[in-house]
């Protein structure tokens, strides 16, 4: 059976109050993955979430009551696999997880741009971060190129065939 792979989603910080809260900082679109009950596996173990108030970003974890036992807890990483994402996060239509779209190829009027190697976000824009194809290379173009992943650029991502439709993204590459 293969190993899963984990994401880094979270980080415990310092304790908060007398009573086991720690601070909690989101490294996820997603903070609704945080809910009493679910259990993640972290660098310190398996940890089951007693009690989350996201709007406050404070979390306690069960048989960590009291600040003398949470502490222990201050710097642990929290990790989600692509599945446990999935079942716990809910997408509005035409939203995808970053983890779908690398991977895909970025198509513009049928010709194969590149791949998507990776997403990073750059201020409050998500980019992805493409490996031009190497026909384009053998033309002069840049060996990659970032395109901002918002509608302007956008004409449908297919998770399913792995391909993301663009529009002008070749005029990003042509000027890179």
């Amino acid at each position: 059976m293969r190993k899963q792979q984990r994401f880094f989603i979270a980080q415990v910080g310092k304790t908060h109050g007398l009573y086991g809260d720690l601070k909690l900082h989101l490294h996820t679109d997603f903070p609704e993955q945080f809910k009493a009950g679910y259990s993640f596996q972290t660098s310190s173990g398996m940890l089951e979430v007693k009690e989350v108030n996201l709007t406050r970003g404070i979390i306690s974890f069960r048989g960590y009551e009291g600040i003398d036992f949470a502490k222990k807890l201050t710097n642990t990483k929290i990790y989600a696999t692509m599945e446990e994402t999935k079942e716990r996060c809910e997408l509005k239509d035409g939203e995808h997880f970053w983890f779908e779209i690398e991977g895909c190829v970025v198509s513009e009027n049928d010709v194969i741009l590149g791949k998507v190697s990776e997403m990073q976000r750059l201020a409050d824009v998500n980019y992805m971060f493409i490996e031009t194809d190497a026909a384009l290379i053998e033309e002069g173009f840049s060996t990659t190129f970032l395109v901002p992943y918002i509608d302007r650029y956008l004409l449908k991502t297919d998770v399913e065939a792995k391909i993301v439709f663009t529009k002008d993204a070749k005029e990003i590459l042509e000027a890179s």
